[in-house]
């Protein structure tokens, strides 16, 4: 589906995740608001190496969308992302073909590379360097399409290797959606043969995984977009193309200029184009998203402020 035809699609990250009554409130709120989907995060412990903190970065990623699914009739729900080193694949499989079966099939798999050395450390499991570390990821990819597609897998790779008969159970869904978030040029190749979700996130990753904002340029995105065409070839069309925003304010409650450039040291052209930062009025923002549909084909954004952000969605429908 060409992106002009697609109708956009919002969702929601993070919140109370911790607390069953109040993530229960909240995921009911956001459905009635008109929101499509709930994600949560994976991280280790609080603050991490990007300095963030909060039940939202701490949190199990995968327990609260039980709930959040039990509690609401047609949200979607997924981790944003998860950070695949953290897991086999042969067990992730297992678990999220569960997950998908006790959701009603409304699973959303998000996956990344991860990038915080701190919380690796912290665990134990020291990070992979990045080249390999993307090598292992599209072999998790590989196989996770294979086992949650077939119910078995039969590879050997450089860092992963599996032989399972049948997984024992399948997802709910006949297709379950991958969501693959990421700005490396090799993360975007996988994504063009593997994502039904394509995130372009903007963050780049510094020394010990410390994140800046230096993807946010467009041309680095058209680049990116570009390459996710050239990767996917006959199913472009079908990668949904999304944007996770850094910064969302409507009206009274959007950041100066000023402000958001210096928080992200970026020049005022840079933020006032960026998919990663939505502020001003109603209107700009709706000029804005269409623009950007426009330039990189995103219908789809992530957002953390659910009332605040909802005048925009309304508009857009």
């Amino acid at each position: 589906m060409r992106s002009q035809e697609r109708r956009y699609r919002f969702a929601i990250q993070g919140g109370s995740v911790a607390d069953p009554v109040a993530l229960r409130d909240a995921v009911r709120n956001i459905e009635a608001l008109g929101y499509d989907e709930f994600y949560t995060s994976d991280h280790v412990g609080r603050p991490g190496s990007d300095g963030r903190n909060g039940e939202m970065f701490a949190v199990e990623p995968f327990s609260p969308l039980l709930i959040a699914a039990e509690a609401t009739e047609r949200l979607r729900v997924g981790p944003l992302v998860l950070n695949t080193e953290f897991y086999n694949p042969g067990l992730l499989a297992r678990h999220v073909a569960t997950v998908d079966q006790l959701t009603s099939g409304r699973l959303v798999l998000g996956m990344g590379t991860g990038y915080a050395a701190a919380e690796h450390d912290a665990i134990g499991m020291p990070i992979r360097s990045p080249g390999p570390r993307v090598t292992r990821f599209g072999e998790m990819l590989h196989v996770l399409r294979g086992l949650l597609d077939n119910g078995a897998m039969t590879f050997e790779g450089e860092h992963e290797s599996i032989r399972m008969d049948n997984l024992g159970v399948e997802p709910r869904q006949d297709r379950l959606p991958f969501l693959i978030g990421g700005h490396g040029l090799r993360v975007v190749r996988l994504a063009g043969h593997y994502a039904d979700i394509f995130q372009f996130t903007g963050l780049t990753h510094g020394e010990g995984g410390a994140p800046s904002a230096g993807g946010f340029a467009m041309a680095d995105l058209l680049d990116r977009s570009r390459v996710l065409s050239e990767a996917a070839g006959e199913r472009a069309a079908d990668i949904e193309r999304s944007a996770l925003v850094q910064v969302a304010g409507v009206g009274d409650r959007a950041p100066s200029l000023e402000e958001l450039a210096e928080r992200f040291r970026l020049d005022a052209d840079v933020v006032l184009a960026s998919p990663f930062i939505l502020c001003g009025s109603v209107e700009q923002i709706v000029d804005k998203i269409e623009r950007l549909r426009e330039e990189l084909g995103i219908t789809h954004y992530v957002v953390r402020d659910a009332e605040g952000f909802a005048p925009v969605m309304e508009a857009l429908r």
